[in-house]
């Protein structure tokens, strides 16, 4: 325990790395598990510092980052009740109050999970909870923390970025003068963030018509068309030694808070040696999951005869996908893009097509939970952080595949034009900038069949496993990736009408993207 004040304190200085933390957590957690049966006298002269509960929100199934920082807690000393992924709010705050705990942490990936973090800040205001509220997760922000969940709860909200940060705001506000003034600096940082939101909401936005008089300009060619070499969705698994050819390495290692291109951060004079230790360790591990099929990739694809109707695209069985326009007012020549633009209108007479894929990587919370319960937290969280690598190793080897059976046959490019997207067409997926509505994944999954490769949904639409990637194929050459951004109560009636659903449904479901308070 004394060595890893010392770890807490080198990491927390910046002069040791994530990775190194958690291996070091792994040889304490070891060590204490061998030494446990003869310390049961001591046990009264063992407290922890402080007990925090740890909690992914209900809804959503992603929990790498609080693991992360549940790992990196115990290092200092602190007890973390981690409540695991789904939970409920009462279940969060029931255990805070029967535990005694001093703080608690929020996590989510998926920006439904932000509501979800709302309700839990209201039922923490209603309670009388006077403990800190901790918010962390890839979605979440300062902002989305000082506008939306900050003014529902009393007591002191804050944002963590990472784990790297999350040792010293703990300390903070644990220790009374320190923690009046982060509580008085954050709240004073907050309001300044709100004031930045109120204006942002001023800057001018387009008429969902004159939006639409503003479409992406496409001269169709029946030649820029292709027709695939199938139509409905069809079954697809992969081998993870092929998997392993379309990972970007770059974002596994961001997983573990080590910032840097791969390959060059290998090669980094500050972080080379942990980053090559780490790629090693990962490399060993996916050739023991690749010899004993431990990890198992599944999915479903297909492609459809289509066409776009104003800013829906309708697949020729009548299915309907629902697309959001740009309204903000460029005040240039730039188009106010649609993912319909990209889709021939039914008036040109061309046939036309769109794609839909989802991927999984099953069997990884099981193998991350056999780690876990051998103490073995750093190969819990590889296990996790590579599966959802490989996830998205499959999705890019699945649209390599698409564009070879639809419009580029003759197709071939390199790993690193791969990853930079030197390729004709994309692969949005819902819950991203283009497509923000994670709804309308009900309708692509039923679409795909995609149960039968074993992808299921959530109550939030957070996809399961959670090593999961979903989305839609667009082929034409002008298809580009874009940024909804904020749309108008107009869009939002018209989209609510679209989707024949409540206009307070839609509201929700686009909740990030208002320019107005709903």
């Amino acid at each position: 325990m004394d060595g890893m004040k010392i770890v807490g304190d080198l990491f927390g200085a910046g002069k040791m790395f994530l990775p190194q933390v958690v291996k070091s957590a792994r040889a304490m957690k070891r060590a204490v598990s061998y030494l446990e049966p003869y310390m049961e006298a001591e046990k009264t002269a063992r407290q922890s510092a402080a007990r925090i509960v740890l909690a992914t929100v209900k809804g959503d199934v992603h929990d790498i980052g609080k693991s992360i920082v549940g790992v990196v807690l115990g290092c200092n000393g602190y007890e973390v009740i981690d409540l695991g992924v789904m939970v409920p709010a009462d279940r969060i705050l029931d255990v805070a109050i029967e535990q005694d705990c001093d703080i608690v942490g929020l996590s989510g990936l998926i920006t439904p999970s932000l509501d979800e973090m709302v309700a839990v800040a209201k039922e923490m205001e209603r309670r009388g909870i006077g403990l800190p509220l901790l918010i962390g997760g890839a979605t979440t922000s300062k902002q989305h923390t000082a506008v939306r969940i900050a003014p529902e709860y009393e007591r002191t909200t804050l944002h963590v970025l990472d784990a790297s940060r999350v040792v010293g705001v703990v300390g903070d506000l644990l220790d009374v003068d320190r923690r009046a003034r982060l509580d008085a600096e954050n709240r004073t940082e907050q309001e300044r963030l709100r004031a930045l939101y109120a204006e942002r909401g001023r800057k001018p936005m387009l008429s969902l018509r004159e939006a639409r008089t503003r479409r992406t300009p496409i001269d169709w060619h029946e030649d820029d068309l292709a027709a695939p070499a199938f139509t409905g969705a069809r079954a697809i698994d992969e081998n993870i030694t092929v998997l392993r050819g379309y990972i970007d390495w770059t974002f596994f290692f961001h997983a573990w808070e080590l910032k840097g291109r791969y390959p060059a951060i290998l090669d980094d004079p500050e972080k080379g040696e942990v980053a090559r230790d780490l790629f090693a360790a990962a490399n060993e591990l996916i050739d023991e999951i690749a010899a004993d099929v431990s990890l198992q990739a599944r999915g479903v694809y297909g492609f459809w005869p289509a066409a776009a109707e104003t800013d829906d695209i309708v697949l020729e069985d009548g299915v309907r996908f629902p697309m959001l326009r740009q309204q903000a007012d460029h005040a240039d020549s730039r188009p106010n893009r649609s993912l319909a633009d990209y889709v021939a209108p039914a008036d040109t007479g061309l046939t036309d097509y769109v794609g839909a894929f989802a991927v999984a990587i099953h069997g990884a919370e099981g193998l991350a939970a056999d780690f876990a319960a051998r103490g073995d937290d750093y190969r819990s969280i590889m296990v996790r952080a590579l599966a959802d690598r490989l996830a998205e190793a499959f999705a890019e080897r699945l649209h390599e595949i698409a564009r070879h059976e639809w419009y580029a046959p003759d197709e071939s490019r390199s790993g690193d034009e791969l990853i930079g997207e030197q390729f004709r067409g994309i692969r949005p997926a819902y819950g991203y900038p283009a497509c923000p509505d994670h709804s309308e994944k009900r309708t692509l999954l039923a679409l795909l069949d995609a149960e039968r490769a074993g992808v299921g949904l959530t109550e939030s639409y957070a996809m399961t496993p959670a090593a999961s990637v979903s989305g839609l194929y667009f082929g034409h050459p002008q298809a580009r990736y874009f940024s909804v951004g904020r749309v108008g109560k107009d869009q939002v009636v018209d989209y609510a009408e679209r989707k024949e659903i409540d206009v307070a449904e839609a509201e929700r479901w686009l909740r990030q993207n208002l320019a107005y308070e709903p």
